[in-house]
């Protein structure tokens, strides 16, 4: 998207009880959760990087690129297909002990706004950024996330976001310095994921910002998320890789459906879906019709399906387009695998709520005046 956080902050470790919880009340807004005290220290993981991205003003549609391969067709599997896969994988999403969150509350016991904090922010999973380009350490920081969820029998969200040229040199502009370095990066990556459920949001913003590029540059961005989510899939059958779909308030859904077919997401060798909202404040039943539409102009097999960031769109998106740290908002949906609504596989806490846009703290920092606003 357009604006977002030039600093990428990384996250430390905490003393507590990993915890994840499923919200089923069709609620926008996610519930208190309980907390618990731990008896033992969890083992200090690699650093990762907390969430850079912040949201934009929605912009206008723009021309969108001609397919420039078609998907080979595939046979569609049955509902019941679907529902038994579903069956076999686990349900719980993964707490990764490290956050600057966590930080907070660990450090403040004492601050009136703590236990809000914790039990609507903090105490809720959330994805895990791998924002930093680091070949050498990338499958050593992927697997201790991956292995941490797996000892629990719970599902970790992991964001790669390396793309280069990302965010069109913009505030979260960064990345692997050319496509043929990315290729090797996600390699590593992929090496990472383990073989147990793990769900991988691929490059927010990689697709639906893509009109920064010209068209050789951007059909070879596709070529490459295309391959990202074949290496990402072979890895690890498991895996559950989602493509970027943007959001309701920005491309049309058809216009988004061509651009993502370019980039693999109608395959099931490389996709199991789109993802939306990541960032942004736009209502979950806005989204879900959104991505319906997406993924039925986008065609492919029935078992595609989408994850939807309802970390701060409990309010909506604010009427005036203002992304900074909008005030008024307020935590959207619990993070669940459960969501009770046919293709919609998530709802998600990719952006972590309190992390400031850079308006309310300095980008991509947690900063608890914000975050106890969204939570209260």
């Amino acid at each position: 998207m357009v604006a977002a956080a030039s600093v990428v902050v990384a996250v430390g470790t905490v003393t507590g009880v990993l915890t994840a919880w499923d919200d089923g009340d069709g609620s926008d807004q996610a519930r208190p959760s309980p907390t618990g005290s731990a008896s033992t220290r969890p083992e200090r993981l690699p650093v990762v990087p907390s969430s850079p991205v912040t949201p934009s003003p929605s912009p206008p549609p723009s021309a969108s690129a001609s397919a420039t391969e078609k998907e080979t067709p595939t046979p569609s599997p049955s509902r019941t297909e679907r529902e038994q896969r579903t069956a076999t994988v686990h349900t719980r999403l993964y707490r990764h002990p490290e956050s600057q969150v966590l930080d907070w509350v660990r450090a403040n016991p004492d601050d009136p706004r703590r236990s809000v904090i914790e039990s609507r922010i903090a105490d809720q999973p959330a994805s895990v950024w791998f924002a930093d380009f680091t070949p050498a350490t990338i499958t050593s920081r992927v697997a201790a996330v991956t292995s941490g969820a797996a000892a629990q029998g719970r599902v970790p969200v992991v964001v790669v976001y390396a793309i280069p040229d990302r965010d069109c040199g913009g505030h979260s502009q960064g990345g692997a310095p050319d496509l043929a370095a990315y290729d090797a990066w996600i390699d590593r990556f992929a090496a990472g994921l383990g073989s147990d459920d793990v769900i991988v949001v691929l490059e927010p913003d990689s697709v639906a910002q893509a009109g920064c590029l010209s068209a050789g540059d951007r059909a070879d961005r596709f070529a490459s998320l295309a391959r990202a989510g074949r290496v990402l899939k072979a890895a690890n059958s498991r895996a559950r890789v989602y493509h970027d779909a943007g959001h309701s308030g920005w491309h049309p859904a058809a216009e988004q459906a061509a651009l993502l077919k370019q980039a693999g997401a109608a395959s099931p060798a490389s996709s199991d879906g789109i993802f939306s909202n990541v960032s942004n404040f736009h209502r979950t039943a806005d989204e879900i019709a959104y991505d319906r539409q997406v993924l039925d102009a986008l065609g492919g097999p029935a078992s595609l399906g989408a994850v939807i960031d309802t970390s701060r769109n409990g309010n909506g998106a604010p009427t005036d387009g203002e992304w900074c740290d909008p005030a008024g908002r307020k935590i959207g949906r619990a993070p669940t695998m459960n969501t009770g609504e046919e293709r919609i596989d998530a709802y998600l806490w990719v952006k972590l709520p309190g992390e400031s846009d850079g308006c309310k703290g300095r980008p991509g920092t947690f900063t608890p005046s914000y975050a106890y606003d969204l939570a209260r």
